[in-house]
């Protein structure tokens, strides 16, 4: 192992414990509430956000595993929050599209999530939000202009 190595400032094991930090506390509300987790939720916003796409779309957007969402899929629509079709030019893969139960329930997190976001920004300080938001924006700019899709290290 390398001397200089020191996971405490390697800057990826940084940004991950701190998105899991700031994604805690908001964890708490969609699974006490709603009783989900944490990839329904995920499968849950970008629905609401984006608006009918396939489980395909939602794995790329999000980084999540196939297996993870085809899971979340299943259960949202047991609960009735999600309805599927088969995409006419390929029956294999299905469009996925929040119910009006689930749009509810989106608005409602949703207006939790600002909230909580609010309270991020406002506990960082308006100038240092803003700051910490561009450098986090240069990254994923970064890491999209590098054309990998392999796993994070």
């Amino acid at each position: 192992m390398s001397a200089d190595f020191d996971l405490d400032t390697f800057l990826p094991y940084l940004l991950n414990q701190a998105a899991e930090a700031a994604s805690r506390s908001f964890a708490q509300v969609y699974r006490t509430k709603y009783a989900m987790t944490r990839t329904q939720w995920r499968v849950l916003a970008n629905l609401g956000k984006f608006g009918a796409m396939t489980a395909r779309d939602i794995c790329r957007i999000s980084h999540l595993e196939k297996t993870k969402v085809s899971r979340a899929v299943a259960n949202l629509e047991e609960r009735g929050w999600l309805s599927r079709e088969p995409l006419p030019e390929d029956r294999r893969a299905e469009i996925l599209r929040l119910t009006p139960e689930g749009h509810g329930i989106f608005d409602r997190l949703g207006a939790m999530a600002v909230d909580h976001d609010r309270h991020l920004r406002e506990t960082l300080g308006p100038e240092r939000a803003a700051e910490v938001a561009k450098i986090l924006r240069e990254i994923v700019a970064l890491g999209k202009a590098s054309g990998r899709d392999e796993e994070p290290g």
